[in-house]
Parts: C-alpha cells; structure tokens; sequence
C-alpha cells in the first residue's frame, strides 16, 4: 500500500532530498524567479509570498503526495523541489515533477535526484507507473528523464501557450518492469 503519508529523507552523493518545510521559501523563491525555471515549468502568473509559504508549510500534511526539497549537499543550500503528485492508488501510478534553480543546475544534481524519487516511487512505495510532462523547449530535460529510464509516450499539441507561440508537451513514463534500480 503506497503511503504519502511518510515524508523519508532520501540520500545520494551529490544530493539529499527531505521533506520540503516553510524554511525552503527564500532558496525556492528564487528558483522560481528565473525566467528559465519560469519558462520550462510553463508558470504562469505570479504566487503571493503568503501563498508560497502556507503551501510549503502544508506539504508535510499530504497524504496524496511527495513534495520533497533538493539540497545540494556540497553546499547544504536548498536548489529545488522533488515531486510525486496526482496519485492514483487504483492504477498504482502518480506523476513527477522537479525544478532545479540555477544553483543547482549543470552538475547532475537533477538527475540524481530524479533517480532518488523515482527510485522510491517504485521499490519503497510499489508504484507500477510513474508519469510526467516536459515541454518541447526543453530538449535537455527529455535527455535527462530518459538517461533516468522514462520513455516517450507522446505528445499533447498545443499544450502551453508560451510568449504567444504554442508548445507541445511531451507526455513521458516509466515503469516498474522497466525499472533499472542503480546505487545513486
């Protein structure tokens, strides 16, 4: 039975993800205040700070979900956010999301930490299916979720309206059977 009520802290070599807490406002705000975070996650709008942090206290109360924060741990500085979200206990399937700010990009920090969560989706939770959606923007970030074992599935067209141009979204999975566990 996958239980998002237990918030683990999970252990790489170049990262730790934990629960994510009121704490992280300041490292995540500014994540999110880069056009390119802004861009590749398709954000639109603005969140008051207010807002921000009462979502973030309320993570560790989800029981249909895994919000988790990605500390660098050369640094100990908050860079992003892991997520296991839009859970479907039925069909034993969620989706993922991550964003990483530019303090955290470049030195594989993402990857790790998407097959950290992954990882734990699918050997500690028993999740079959595991899914997510990238833009057609980010040609890099699809590199890095099939290095992580996801595989296209297909394209929803027109699926963001983007500085007046349309872009599709990559729909992308991976699942149990496929699972390569490895010893991040």
């Amino acid at each position: 039975m996958t239980d998002f009520a237990y918030k683990p802290t999970l252990t790489g070599g170049l990262v730790v993800l934990r629960p994510m807490d009121e704490g992280d406002y300041d490292a995540l705000s500014a994540a999110m205040d880069d056009p390119d975070v802004t861009r590749f996650t398709g954000s639109h709008g603005e969140i008051t700070e207010e807002r921000a942090r009462e979502w973030m206290r309320t993570r560790k109360d989800q029981t249909d979900r895994l919000d988790l924060t990605i500390v660098d741990k050369a640094s100990g500085v908050a860079v992003g956010e892991a997520v296991l979200n839009q859970w479907d206990p039925d069909n034993e399937s969620c989706s993922f999301r991550i964003l990483i700010g530019p303090a955290g990009q470049n030195r594989g920090l993402g990857s790790e930490a998407t097959r950290l969560i992954v990882g734990y989706g699918i050997e500690e939770l028993g999740l079959h299916r595991i899914s997510l959606g990238v833009y057609a923007f980010n040609p890099r970030a699809q590199r890095a979720y099939e290095k992580a074992g996801f595989k296209r599935e297909g394209v929803l067209r027109d699926a963001l309206r983007w500085d007046g141009e349309w872009v599709d979204e990559i729909v992308m999975s991976v699942l149990a059977t496929e699972w390569i566990p490895s010893g991040v």
